[in-house]
Parts: structure tokens; sequence; C-alpha cells
């Protein structure tokens, strides 16, 4: 078994609420989960307009699926218009760990 996790940190553009940033978000969380069947959440920042942190995890009996789906979440994420993509901790565990 392997399992892959990401850990997202954006910076939002012009969101002066909580209630904007969460209409950014949340689409963003839920195309990785239709497109791409991973577990993601909104991990940190909660309580701050400008930035948060996603968190997403995957888990597959072959670590080359992993491995390409972590990229294909990268990408979706790097692509969106409406974040810039500040930084990305990749975890990869697998049997041996």
């Amino acid at each position: 078994m392997y399992v892959g996790t990401l850990s997202f940190d954006l910076l939002l553009g012009d969101v002066r609420s909580l209630k904007e940033k969460r209409s950014i978000i949340r689409p963003i969380i839920a195309e990785l989960q239709r497109k791409y069947a991973v577990s993601v959440a909104e991990v940190g920042e909660q309580n701050i307009h400008r930035r948060a942190l996603i968190g997403l995890a995957t888990v597959s009996g072959d670590a080359g699926h992993v491995t390409d789906v972590l990229d294909r979440c990268e990408r979706l994420v790097a692509a969106r218009p409406e974040v810039e993509l500040l930084s990305v901790r990749r975890r990869f565990h697998g049997e041996d760990d």
C-alpha cells in the first residue's frame, strides 16, 4: 500500500471576508474530489481571509499511480488563476515505512 499527501499553501486574491474565501476554496476542493477521488480538506488558516492551507491524500496499491495523482492535483491547483500557490509539501509513504 502506498499513501501520498500534499499540502498546498495558497494566497488568495482580493478577498475581504471569510465568505468570499470559502467561495474560492470550496470549488477547488470539490473539483479535486470529483476528478481524482482524493480526500481533501481545508486544514489550516481558516480564520485568515487571504490565506488557505489545503491538505490532500490518496491511497493505492501502485506507487506510480499515487505519484501520477499527486502530480495532476498539483497542476490543477497551480493552474487556478484566483489563487497563488506559495508552496507545496509532498509526502510519500510506501510499504517500507
